[in-house]
């Protein structure tokens, strides 16, 4: 088993398609393209231009890489179901992994994640001696923060006093990174993280359905 393994590590928690290629430690590719709808359409392309930039392909992959969310209802199920195929077909293991990790990924602790959940909410997640479970907060409301840093793309100062710090990885090599980690070690399937339900209309594009 490689102790460097090749990863390919994927994010359509968002308005984009995000990709990075990690292997030997270092990210030998990457690509992130905006974008509200499409994703299911330009994922797989989008990572095959990646292996290409490479000069790899995917029988070259000792792992996938997914972010599991939270986010967009739909995109987290789009890249899951994405992941859980490929990781069949090529006879490879699929690790999730949260954005709250991706985020967190070398940064010192502790550390507050905070991801912009709209509606005035935001995601929080604690990263300290013992990592705590993840919660929807009011924006307003961050009287839980206290003795730490800040990171995120809900992660304000304001109200807190409390340094805010950069992510020290794009978002899609932050998963490859704590996918590497994680790899060699038993991991569950990747499965959606929702911290929020579902809005009750769906969309007129119904997104694949994710098996347990």
């Amino acid at each position: 088993m490689p102790s460097d393994p090749c990863i390919l590590a994927f994010d359509t928690t968002a308005a984009h398609c995000a990709a990075a290629l990690l292997s030997g430690g270092v990210v030998v590719a990457q690509a992130q393209e905006d974008m509200a709808r499409g994703q299911a359409e330009r994922l797989v392309p989008l990572l095959e231009e990646v292996l290409q930039a490479a000069g790899l392909g995917w029988r070259d992959l000792d792992a996938l890489a997914v972010g599991v969310g939270p986010g967009n209802f739909t995109g987290i199920r789009i890249a899951v179901s994405a992941a859980r195929g490929l990781a069949l077909g090529l006879d490879i293991p699929a690790i999730g992994v949260t954005i709250f990790e991706a985020r967190a990924e070398g940064l010192p602790r502790p550390l507050y994640v905070v991801e912009d959940a709209r509606r005035g909410e935001v995601y929080v997640q604690v990263f300290g001696d013992g990592d705590e479970a993840p919660f929807l907060s009011d924006r307003t409301d961050l009287a839980f923060a206290a003795d730490a840093a800040l990171v995120g793309s809900g992660a304000s100062a304001e109200g807190t006093g409390l340094p805010v710090l950069a992510p020290c990885y794009p978002l899609a090599e932050g998963i490859a990174r704590v996918a590497a980690r994680k790899f060699g070690t038993a991991q569950p399937r990747p499965a959606p993280l929702y911290i929020r339900s579902a809005d009750a209309a769906p969309g007129a594009d119904l997104p694949p359905k994710v098996l347990p």
